[in-house]
């Protein structure tokens, strides 16, 4: 009997594997062999999940952009006790920031799509998409700590998310860079935060 393949596990295991390419080589080494090389299939295999490297490159993205989202959700969710507004802010910058050493590849491999977005309308669509996703996760913190008279209600929660995830986006690049220590970055942040504080 044939064996089953379950392609759902295949095509991610060829999403971690561009991922993988990418954070060492940049987004040139994401070639079809190269990509089929690393999750160690085929090149039909590759084919036969996507039919195109574009198809390839945005599942790739719609994972990586799933699990960042999924870890600032995930910060919020494990609270094991109401926590303040600010701290939980805080907590869900430095997760979207991709800051900590964990984080180091996802930050490589994120800033190489931000860089391909403008040459894909498919790329450039996704990341539009998942930062209004991450945007709407910055306001409902912010109106949270309205809610909680932590942060002055007279502030524009939508215009303030805009800035905080432009400050955290700016980061990830100056870390990425060497330009900052995770440490100054997240110290960074911390004062944007407080800053909204009353």
């Amino acid at each position: 009997m044939p064996k089953q393949v379950d392609y759902e596990e295949r095509r991610l295991r060829i999403a971690e594997a561009v991922c993988a390419l990418i954070a060492r080589s940049g987004m040139e080494a994401a070639s079809l062999r190269d990509v089929a090389a690393e999750a160690d299939v085929s090149m039909g295999a590759v084919q036969r999940c996507f039919r195109t490297k574009e198809d390839m490159l945005l599942f790739a993205l719609e994972h990586i952009s799933q699990r960042v989202s999924e870890r600032a959700e995930q910060r919020i969710a494990a609270a094991s006790a109401p926590q303040a507004a600010a701290t939980l802010l805080s907590h869900t910058l430095t997760e979207l920031a991709l800051l900590d050493e964990e984080s180091r590849v996802q930050a490589h491999v994120w800033l190489a799509f931000v860089s391909q977005a403008p040459a894909s309308e498919r790329l450039a669509a996704v990341l539009h998409e998942t930062y209004g996703k991450l945007h709407d996760l910055v306001v409902w913190l912010i109106r949270y700590g309205q809610d909680t008279e932590e942060i002055p209600r007279h502030l524009d929660a939508t215009q303030e998310a805009h800035t905080l995830l432009a400050v955290a986006d700016g980061l990830t690049v100056h870390v990425v860079a060497g330009h900052q220590s995770p440490e100054a970055a997240s110290a960074v942040l911390q004062r944007h935060v407080d800053s909204l504080l009353r």
